[in-house]
C-alpha cells in the first residue's frame, strides 16, 4: 500500500476545520481570546477581544508595502494598553471586594523590555492608574527619571548601587518624584546614610528581604536563603538599627521580596507573601513608618495554554493572584494588627509578553525525502531488490512489519558500502527507498489513536526542517539559553489540514539554532504538524508571547542583527482595522560590523585594494571589478537576514 492510498484511507481533509487547528495550535489556550482564525483561515489578533481584530497577514503586507521584510517584529500596542489596565483594574476590583484598606501601586520592571516606545506606551496607559516603575542599573534610572512624569506613581530602585547610582535617586526625589531605594545588600546602608547626608537629602528607603521560601520554575534560584539579592534576618535588624543612629527611622517605609520570574505554581506565591508580611508586621513594631509591601515580579505567562504548575505555565488566573496577594497581606496583617500596606508588584512579564509577535517565513526545507528514489526491477543489487519488494508490499505486510524489514535491510546496505560491495549509486537508491518505506508508515499511524512505540522514534527521524529567515539566538534567546516555550502557528492556511511533521532551524551557522520542543496543553511536543510548502508561494510563521526580555537578551549570532519592526493600532476607520503607526527597520550590515570594532569603509578601501591588485594582474577586467566593488557596498546598507530578492 502506497503512501498516496495511505493518504486516502485516514486523511480525509474535510475531516478538518478551523476549530481543529484552533485546538492544535491551543489558540484558545494561551491566546486567552486574543488570537482568532478567521473563516478564510487568516490568524487575527484582537487587541480588545470583543474588537474585530486585525489579520496578522494583512499587517505583513502593511509592512512590506513601507519596505520592511521579514523577519519582522510586530507590536500590537493596544494589546500593551490592556494588559497594563487589565493589571491595574483586577488589583483594584480585588481591593474593593475584599474591603482592603491599602491601595494598588504597581510598577512596570524596565528590564523585561527596554524599548523606548514600549515603556512610553505603558506609562500612557498606567497614567490614570498611577502606575510607576522600577530600575536596576543607572541606565535604567536614567530612563525612568527622564520619562516618569506622573508625581504620584513610584520609581522603585533594586540592584547593585554605586555612589552615582544612589545620587541620582536622591535627585529624583529632591524634584519631587517618590524614588525608593530598595537596599539589597548590607554594604549599601552606609553608603545611603552618607551620600544624603552629603546632599541633605531625605531618602525613601526599602528593604529586600531573602525569604525562606524558594520559588519554583526555570527562575528559582532568585529566591530563599541562598539568592544572590536581598538581607537576611540578622542583616536587617542591623540594617534597621543603623538607620535609627543615623536619624533616618523615619526613611524607611517599604519592604520588598522576589521569588523568580515566571512562578507556575500559586501555593508558592502565597507562602512567599505571607513569611513577608512577617517582616513588614515586625518592622512596623519595631516603630518604622511601614507603608509599602512590594511583592516583586513573579506572575507568570501561560506559554502552553496548560494553567498547569508546568514551568512554562501557571495554575492561576490573575483574578486569583491579586486576590491571594491581597487576602494573605491583609489576614496577617490583622492579626498583628498592623495597618495594611499598599502594594506594589513588578509584573513585567505579564504585561509586555502578549503584545509582541515575531513573524519569520520558511525559507527552505530539509527533507529526508526530497528525492523520490528510481526504481527499475532489471539487473538489480540482491539488496536493492528486496528493498524494492517492501516497497511495493509484495508480501502484503502490515506497516509496522514493512517498517522492521527496512530496518535490517538498511543495516545490511550500510554494511555493503562500507565493505565496498556496494557502490554509491546503489547506496544511494536504498537510502531512498528506506525513507519513502519510512514515510508510507509515518503515514499510515497519522491519524491513528493507538500508536506502536517504534513510532515516536520513527516520527523524529522523519520530521521535516522548515528552515526560517531568522536567529533563534537574536529572537528566541530564552529558548536557545533555558529552554523557555513559546507558542508558534501559521498565521495563514489555518483551514487547511496540515500534514508535515516538523521541527524548525534558523540561518545560523550553528546546529543549536533550532526549535524541537513546542507547547502543548498536554504535554511537551517535539514535533510541530505544518502545512506544505506551496512553490511560489509564501508560508509564514507567527512566534507569540514574545514582548518579554527577547527583545533587548538576543545575542548577535553570525552577526545576525536586530529584525523590523512595526508598531501597529487599531483603526476602525480604515478599511482592515489597523494602521502602522511607526516603523524601525533592523540592523544593516553596517551597523552589526560596528558593534563588532569593524569599519564599513574601512573594510570597503582594503577590498577595493584587492580589487585593483586582481586588476593589475588581468584576473578580473576594470568593470567587473567595479561590479563587485558596488554590490559590497550595497550588501553593506542592506540587512543582516536573508533577503527575497536573493
Amino acid at each position: 500500500m502506497g503512501a498516496d492510498n495511505y493518504r486516502a484511507k485516514n486523511i480525509k481533509d474535510s475531516d478538518w476545520t478551523i476549530a481543529s487547528s484552533e485546538k492544535y495550535y491551543g489558540l484558545k489556550n494561551w491566546g486567552k481570546g486574543h488570537f482568532k482564525i478567521d473563516e478564510e483561515g487568516f490568524l487575527k489578533v484582537h487587541p480588545l477581544k470583543d474588537s474585530n481584530g486585525i489579520r496578522i497577514f494583512d499587517i505583513i503586507q502593511e509592512a512590506k508595502s513601507k519596505g520592511y521584510d521579514l523577519p519582522l517584529t510586530i507590536r500590537i500596542q493596544d494589546l500593551l494598553q490592556t494588559r497594563v489596565k487589565e493589571l491595574n483594574e483586577t488589583f483594584r476590583d480585588a481591593i474593593e471586594q475584599e474591603a482592603y484598606s491599602g491601595s494598588y501601586r504597581g510598577v512596570f520592571p524596565i528590564k523585561v523590555n527596554q524599548m523606548r516606545e514600549v515603556l512610553e506606551e505603558i506609562l500612557e496607559a498606567g497614567e490614570a492608574y498611577n502606575y510607576g516603575l522600577e530600575c536596576g542599573s543607572k541606565p535604567e534610572l536614567m530612563i525612568a527619571l527622564a520619562h516618569h512624569k506622573n508625581l504620584n506613581s513610584l520609581i522603585v530602585c533594586n540592584g547593585y548601587k554605586d555612589d552615582a547610582f544612589i545620587r541620582l535617586a536622591l535627585y529624583g526625589n529632591r524634584i519631587g518624584k517618590s524614588v525608593f531605594l530598595v537596599v539589597e545588600q548590607l554594604s549599601e546602608i552606609q553608603r545611603i546614610i552618607r551620600i544624603s547626608k552629603e546632599l541633605a537629602i531625605q531618602p525613601k528607603i526599602g528593604f529586600r528581604i531573602k525569604l525562606s521560601t524558594v520559588g519554583e520554575g526555570k527562575w528559582a534560584r532568585s529566591s530563599g536563603e541562598e539568592a544572590k539579592f536581598g538581607l537576611t534576618s540578622p542583616e536587617i535588624v542591623d540594617a534597621a538599627e543603623s538607620l535609627k543612629e543615623a536619624g533616618l527611622a523615619d526613611c524607611l517605609e517599604l519592604i520588598h521580596f522576589h521569588i523568580g520570574s515566571q512562578v507556575p505554581n500559586i501555593q508558592t506565591i502565597k507562602r512567599a507573601t505571607v513569611e513577608a508580611t512577617r517582616y513588614y508586621c515586625e518592622l512596623a513594631a519595631m516603630g518604622f513608618p511601614m507603608k509599602y509591601l512590594d511583592v516583586g515580579g513573579g506572575l507568570g505567562v501561560d506559554y502552553d495554554g496548560s494553567m498547569s504548575n508546568f514551568e512554562s505555565s501557571m495554575n492561576y488566573t490573575l483574578k486569583e493572584y491579586a486576590r491571594d496577594v491581597i487576602y494573605n497581606i491583609q489576614a496577617i496583617c490583622s492579626e498583628a494588627a498592623v495597618a495594611c500596606p499598599d502594594i506594589i508588584s513588578e509584573s513585567g512579564r505579564s504585561v509586555v509578553a502578549s503584545h509582541s509577535i515575531l513573524v519569520s517565513e520558511v525559507c527552505d526545507r530539509i527533507s529526508k525525502n526530497s528525492i523520490a528514489p528510481k526504481v527499475r526491477k532489471e539487473n538489480q543489487a540482491p539488496i536493492i531488490e528486496n528493498f524494492i519488494s517492501i516497497l511495493e508490499n509484495d508480501y502484503h505486510g502490515a506497516p509496522l512489519e514493512r517498517y522492521h524489514d527496512a530496518v535490517q535491510k538498511k543495516e545490511e546496505a550500510d554494511n555493503l558500502f562500507n565493505l565496498g560491495y556496494l557502490n554509491l549509486k546503489d547506496k544511494g537508491l536504498a537510502d531512498a527507498i528506506f525513507w519513502k518505506i519510512c514515510q508510507d508508515v509515518v503515514l499510515f499511524y497519522q491519524e491513528e489513536k493507538i500508536q506502536p512505540e517504534e513510532m515516536d522514534v520513527l516520527k523524529a527521524m522523519m520530521a521535516d526542517q522548515y528552515v526560517c529567515n531568522f536567529s533563534v539566538f537574536q529572537s528566541l534567546i530564552d529558548h536557545w539559553a533555558c529552554d523557555q516555550l513559546f507558542p508558534i502557528a501559521p498565521i495563514h492556511r489555518l483551514n487547511e489540514r496540515p500534514t508535515v511533521n516538523t521541527t524548525l532551524v534558523d540561518i545560523t551557522c550553528d546546529s543549536e539554532g533550532r526549535i524541537a520542543s513546542f507547547v502543548d496543553s498536554e504535554d511537551e511536543r517535539s514535533l510541530l504538524r505544518l502545512h506544505e510548502i506551496k512553490k511560489e508561494e509564501s508560508y509564514f510563521l507567527g512566534f507569540f508571547l514574545m514582548g518579554a526580555y527577547q527583545d533587548i537578551m538576543g545575542d548577535l549570532h553570525n552577526l545576525f542583527g536586530r529584525v523590523n519592526e512595526v508598531h501597529v493600532f487599531l483603526e476602525d476607520d480604515e478599511e482592515d482595522g489597523f494602521y502602522i503607526e511607526d516603523s524601525i527597520p533592523g540592523f544593516s550590515v553596517n551597523e552589526v560590523l560596528k558593534l563588532t570594532q569593524y569599519d564599513g569603509q574601512i573594510l570597503s578601501r582594503k577590498l577595493k585594494k584587492q580589487i585593483d591588485r586582481a586588476t593589475k594582474e588581468d584576473l578580473i577586467k576594470p568593470r567587473e571589478g567595479t561590479r563587485i566593488l558596488d554590490e559590497y557596498l550595497q550588501i553593506l546598507k542592506s540587512q543582516t537576514y536573508l533577503n527575497e530578492s536573493n
